[in-house]
């Protein structure tokens, strides 16, 4: 199966560029044993290759380049599949466009290739290549540091949220260095329940866990509680309780905000719409959590409007290195910037994700990276301050 990888890089600071010649030499006789063929792009600062052939060829390839230190912040663009290769004649081509005149240079690199098609049907692999050359993907192009600039110490003097049958996890502002909400995590269902079983016994933990932070949230914190949507709807008595259950833990309505999963069936939209005013009407506010896990995310967004939005690990994972993580991202955080809905960004494990969030625009973070299970928060610090 005829496979495509792109990608685009940053050439290292320490590398010379007069020893391109030779390494592009090298890689394509690698590629060639490999059946790979493609072109590589330099404008002097940044590489864009288009890599093409057998998919366990490219792949390897692929992983090499990856692993190379001669060249950092390497984003995948697009993995695909085509009927023909755009660039075949060579195992590797270095076109530098600092050699060519603007007003041509898109034309001279198309000129290298073996496509019948060129950009006549929106090819995607050669959009991609005329963004490049052209220049217009700078704004969407974060460079993240190295995972090793920064260090991430523990604060024994900060914040503690101590509860006996509640486990905590706070929401952080890394730079501020401020905890900005803390989330109780009330218990898992047990195996086997279902139906108005499954909805009663959430609404049960979600109460007691409500309860049992009251004792421990300080009155500056916003707390976040999960809460299965259907319960919402299922349970006529479910928005009266939640509001007894705050108000029995000496908390305020607008201090709690009440997340629902995008990866939980919603089977009655209007009905869970109606639910989400009266809550807000009490005061409490609602985020959409799992965002872009599941399927109902723009149409929630649309019918709820929710106060915030949490964005999952499932797209958050590895998103230095995915350019479509990328512009899902992008897409979310422009969304939600004209709804002014406040994101959160969960599940963040590597200084990457981290570095590559915050610089899109993200501010409120969750994941192990700053709070270690049972660990204090650990705040950034860069290794030359320590």
């Amino acid at each position: 199966m005829l496979t495509t990888i792109i990608y685009r890089s940053h050439l290292a600071d320490e590398v010379p560029i007069n020893i391109l010649p030779g390494m592009v030499e090298k890689a394509s006789l690698l590629n060639a044993r490999h059946q790979v063929t493609g072109i590589l792009l330099f404008n002097g600062t940044h590489f864009f290759q288009i890599l093409e052939g057998p998919e366990e060829g490219v792949q390897d390839i692929y992983g090499r380049i990856c692993a190379d230190r001669r060249h950092h912040n390497v984003v995948e663009l697009m993995r695909d599949y085509s009927p023909s290769r755009r660039f075949g004649n060579h195992g590797m081509e270095l076109f530098d466009l600092r050699r060519h005149d603007s007003g041509s240079v898109l034309q001279a690199v198309l000129d290298r290739g073996t496509s019948k098609y060129r950009l006549t049907y929106d090819d995607r692999g050669l959009q991609f290549l005329r963004t490049f050359v052209e220049a217009r993907e700078k704004e969407n192009y974060f460079e993240v540091l190295p995972a090793d600039y920064w260090d991430f110490v523990p604060d024994e003097n900060g914040p503690s949220f101590p509860a006996v049958g509640v486990t905590f996890r706070p929401v952080v502002d890394p730079l501020g260095r401020e905890v900005t909400a803390i989330e109780a995590i009330p218990d898992d269902a047990p195996d086997g329940l279902t139906g108005e079983a499954l909805y009663a016994y959430n609404l049960s933990v979600v109460t007691e866990a409500l309860n049992k932070a009251g004792r421990s949230c300080p009155d500056d914190i916003m707390l976040y509680v999960s809460i299965l949507p259907m319960t919402l709807v299922n349970l006529p008595d479910a928005i009266s309780r939640l509001i007894n259950a705050i108000d029995r833990a000496e908390l305020v309505p607008q201090q709690i905000i009440l997340g629902v999963s995008e990866t939980e069936v919603i089977s009655q939209l209007e009905s869970f719409t109606q639910a989400v005013r009266q809550l807000k009407q009490a005061g409490i506010s609602i985020s959409i959590d799992n965002f872009g896990d599941g399927s109902a995310g723009l149409s929630l967004l649309a019918h709820v409007q929710p106060d915030r939005v949490r964005i999952g690990a499932a797209i958050v994972r590895n998103i230095h290195r995915s350019g479509p993580r990328q512009a899902v991202v992008h897409a979310v955080l422009r969304c939600c910037s004209a709804l002014e809905i406040n994101v959160i960004a969960a599940g963040i494990e590597q200084p990457e994700e981290w570095m590559w969030l915050e610089a899109a625009g993200v501010t409120d973070f969750q994941g192990a990276l700053f709070t270690a299970e049972g660990a204090a928060v650990a705040w950034p610090e860069t290794r030359e301050a320590i």
